[in-house]
C-alpha cells in the first residue's frame, strides 16, 4: 500500500504536469493580440502657380503590399500667392508658411514630429519661372530649405517636379480614392477589386492642364505610357501635360491677344469679362510670362497700364477662345487632337477636378450633365452683367468671379475640340472637388508613390504571460513530468525485480 501510494501521486503530478504545459502553450498562441505599431504621418506641400496648400496624410506603418493605406487628414491653404511669385524676394516665403505649420504641428502627435517626412513638390508655375530665370527658381528652393530647417519634421527636399508626374500622380489619386485599386471585403481585409476598371484623370491647374488615362492599346506610342506599380499590380498609364494651357496662362495669352488685336493700346474690350466690369491691367501681368512671350507688343513697356472693358459677348468670346489652341497642327489626325501631341482615343469614365470643378460650380452644375446643358449653361452665364453676376455665385470673389466665362469657354474647347470628348461620352465625365474627406489632387498620388521606398515596420505581438514567466512555467512544469516520468520508471523497475525475487524463492523453497 505504501509504494503504491506515491506511484499513483507521481502519476497525477505527471498528468497534472501535462495538461498545464498544454494549456499554458495553447493560451499563450491563441490569446495573443497583434498590435498595430501604430501611425506614420506625411506632409505635403503642393506648390502650386496661383498658390499654395499643405496636406497631411497619415497610414499605418505595417502598409499593405508594400503601399500605405494613406488618408487625409488636414488641409490648409497658405496665404498669398503661389511660390514662383516671391522670385524677387524669397525670403519673405517663410511668414505665410508659418500659419499652416504651427497648425500642423498641433494635428501630429509630437513624439513623431522628428519621423514625419515633409515633401514639396512644384507644378507649372515653377516650371515656368526655371525655364524663364534658373537662379531665381533655385534661391526660392534654397529658400524653402532653409525655412524648413528650423522645423522639426524630417524634410525631405522642395523639387520641381515634372508634368508628367502631375499628371499621373493625379491619376493615382484619383482611382484610389474612388477604390480602383483596393476594397475592403466582408472579412475586413483589403483586397484588390475584381474586374473593376480605372478611371481617367483630367487636372486644370493655373499654368498647366494634364490628362491620364489607360488607354484601349498602350503599345501605340511608349514614349506618352508611363508603368505605375500599385499594391502588387501594374498600369500602363498615358499621361501628357499642357504647359501654359492651365486657367491662369491661357487667360493671359487672351488678353494678351486682344491687345494685340485692339485698335487702342489703353482700352481693350473683352468679350469674355461680364458686361459693365471695369479693370485695370499692367501689360507685364499678361505679358511678362513665358506663355505669353510671342504675344508681347513690338513696343512692350511693362508698366503701362491697359483698361480692359467687359462687353458679355458669348459668340465672340468662344471665338477669340479657340485661337488659343492650334488645332491645324495635326493635319486631321485622330490620334493627335491639338499642338502635334499624340493622344489615343479617350476610353471609360473620366473624374475632372482643380479648375474643372471651380467652374463647374460656378456654372451652378452639378456632378453629371449633358453637354447641351453645359452649352446652354456656359451661354447664359456669359451674357449676365457684372451686377447681375454678384448674386448669382455662391462665393464671390472678383478675380475669379470675372473669369468664370472665359473657364468654360476654355474648358469647352479643350474638353471638345482638344481630347475629342463629344455628345456620347461627355456623361462619362464626372466634375469632383473630392471623395469623402480627401481632396482630388496630384499630392495625395505622390504621397501614394513615396511610400514605396518607406520601409514598413513589423507588427507587434501582445502576449498573455511575458517570455521570461512563459518559460520559467514551461521548465518547471517539464521538469516536474520527467521526474514524476522517472520516478514512475524506478517504481516499475523496483516492482519487476521484487516479483522475479519472490518467483525465484518460490522455485527454490525445499518441500
Amino acid at each position: 500500500m505504501l509504494t503504491r501510494t506515491p506511484s499513483v501521486v507521481a502519476q497525477v503530478f505527471l498528468l497534472l504536469s501535462i495538461i498545464l504545459v498544454i494549456a499554458i502553450a495553447v493560451i499563450q498562441i491563441n490569446q495573443q493580440k497583434i498590435l498595430s505599431p501604430g501611425l506614420k504621418y506625411g506632409i505635403v506641400l503642393d506648390a502650386g502657380s496661383s498658390r499654395t496648400t499643405v496636406y497631411v496624410y497619415e497610414w499605418p506603418a505595417e502598409k499593405e503590399n508594400n503601399t500605405g493605406i494613406v488618408s487625409q487628414t488636414f488641409k490648409c491653404n497658405v496665404k498669398g500667392p503661389g511660390i514662383s511669385s516671391y522670385e524677387n524676394n524669397p525670403g519673405a516665403l517663410a511668414k505665410p508658411l508659418d500659419d499652416c505649420l504651427n497648425k500642423v504641428k498641433q494635428r501630429i502627435p509630437v513624439h513623431l514630429h522628428k519621423n514625419t517626412s515633409v515633401y514639396l513638390g512644384a507644378t507649372a508655375g515653377m516650371r515656368l519661372l526655371r525655364l524663364q530665370n534658373e537662379t531665381a527658381a533655385n534661391e526660392v528652393l534654397a529658400s524653402i530649405q532653409n525655412y524648413f530647417r528650423a522645423q522639426p519634421f524630417e524634410f525631405r527636399g522642395a523639387q520641381i517636379i515634372t508634368g508628367t508626374e502631375e499628371g499621373v500622380y493625379g491619376w493615382i489619386t484619383a482611382n484610389y480614392l474612388m477604390g480602383n485599386f483596393l476594397e475592403r471585403n466582408l472579412w475586413r481585409t483589403w483586397v484588390h477589386p475584381y474586374r473593376k476598371e480605372t478611371m481617367g484623370a483630367l487636372d486644370l491647374g493655373g499654368a498647366s492642364t494634364q490628362i491620364s488615362f489607360i488607354p484601349e492599346v498602350s503599345q501605340e506610342n511608349f514614349n506618352s505610357t508611363l508603368q505605375v506599380k500599385l499594391y502588387g499590380y501594374n498600369y500602363n498609364v498615358y499621361t501628357h501635360s499642357f504647359q501654359c494651357y492651365g486657367r491662369d496662362e491661357a487667360e493671359k495669352r487672351l488678353l494678351a491677344l486682344l491687345l494685340q488685336k485692339s485698335s487702342t493700346s489703353s482700352t481693350v474690350d473683352n468679350p469674355c469679362y461680364p458686361r459693365n466690369y471695369e479693370t485695370v491691367l499692367t501689360v507685364k501681368y499678361f505679358c511678362g510670362s513665358l506663355c505669353t512671350q510671342c504675344l508681347r507688343p513690338a513696343n512692350y513697356y511693362p508698366n503701362q497700364s491697359v483698361s480692359f472693358h467687359g462687353t458679355g459677348d458669348p459668340g465672340l468670346c468662344q471665338e477669340m477662345v479657340s485661337l488659343l489652341f492650334n488645332f491645324t497642327a495635326c493635319r486631321n489626325r485622330e490620334d493627335c487632337p491639338f499642338d502635334r501631341i499624340y493622344q489615343p482615343k479617350v476610353k471609360g469614365n473620366f473624374v475632372a477636378f482643380s479648375g474643372f470643378y471651380y467652374t463647374i460650380n460656378a456654372l451652378n452644375l452639378s456632378e453629371h450633365f449633358s453637354l447641351a446643358d453645359f452649352n446652354t449653361s456656359m451661354w447664359f452665364f456669359c451674357s449676365q452683367n457684372w451686377t447681375q453676376l454678384q448674386f448669382m455665385l455662391p462665393k464671390f470673389e472678383e478675380t475669379y468671379a470675372r473669369s468664370y466665362c472665359f473657364s468654360a469657354n476654355f474648358i469647352y474647347y479643350l474638353l471638345v475640340h482638344g481630347y475629342n470628348f463629344d455628345e456620347g461620352n461627355w456623361p462619362q465625365i464626372h466634375f469632383q472637388k473630392e471623395v469623402g474627406n480627401s481632396s482630388i489632387t496630384w499630392s495625395l498620388g505622390y504621397m501614394l508613390s513615396l511610400t514605396n521606398m518607406i520601409p514598413a515596420e513589423s507588427k507587434m505581438i501582445q502576449l498573455p504571460l511575458k517570455p521570461p514567466l512563459f518559460a520559467g512555467l514551461l521548465i518547471i512544469l517539464t521538469a516536474t513530468a520527467l521526474l514524476c516520468l522517472l520516478f514512475l520508471v524506478y517504481v516499475c523497475i523496483v516492482s519487476r525485480n521484487r516479483k522475479d525475487i519472490s518467483r525465484v524463492e518460490y522455485v527454490f523453497t525445499p518441500e
